[in-house]
């Protein structure tokens, strides 16, 4: 895939690229650096947001590369799952709608003990967001991530990376 930035530096509308992971770990946080490593953002500082996508976003399913360098702050929506039980499963996820016209849209993060129950919860709260918002979007789009905790904590997570930003003197 080609690698177009998700980098914003001019006050435009970010590059939403939404990625899954899951890892395994002697300890819970452990398992969770596996996974955001498994996703590719293991090296960043997470800034998490709540739930609004920008107008004119772009919003892409991909796995590549996000630039920057070990230390930056990534801003996120960020969805974990972890479960530490042998033959506990886990599911993590992320559900969006955005507005055909605009980009705008709205996230949400969940997780579940099934994808079932999951993905239920993903489409009732953007069903009643959406709703109270007035309607207008586009239809529901998810990616979910499992893992199986066989005989050490487990995580699975799904991250919408927004823009990556460094430390330097002109960062926001």
């Amino acid at each position: 895939m080609n690698h177009v930035p998700s980098t914003i530096s001019d006050g435009s509308a970010p590059d939403i690229t939404v990625r899954s992971g899951s890892g395994v770990g002697r300890t819970a946080l452990a398992a969770f650096d596996r996974a955001l490593l498994d996703a590719g953002v293991s090296n960043f500082n997470l800034i998490t947001l709540s739930s609004v996508i920008p107008p004119g976003s772009a919003v892409r399913l991909v796995q590549d590369d996000l630039g920057g360098i070990h230390g930056d702050r990534l801003y996120c929506v960020l969805s974990a799952a972890h479960a530490e039980q042998p033959g506990e499963i886990v599911w993590a996820g992320l559900g969006w709608v955005t507005d055909p016209d605009t980009g705008a849209g709205l996230f949400v993060e969940h997780h579940a003990g099934s994808e079932e129950s999951l993905g239920e919860m993903i489409a009732l709260t953007l069903g009643d967001m959406v709703e109270s918002r007035g309607g207008g979007f586009g239809g529901v789009e998810t990616l979910v991530a499992s893992a199986h905790c066989v005989d050490r904590p487990v995580c699975a997570l799904v991250l919408a990376a927004y823009s990556v930003v460094s430390w330097g003197a002109d960062a926001r």
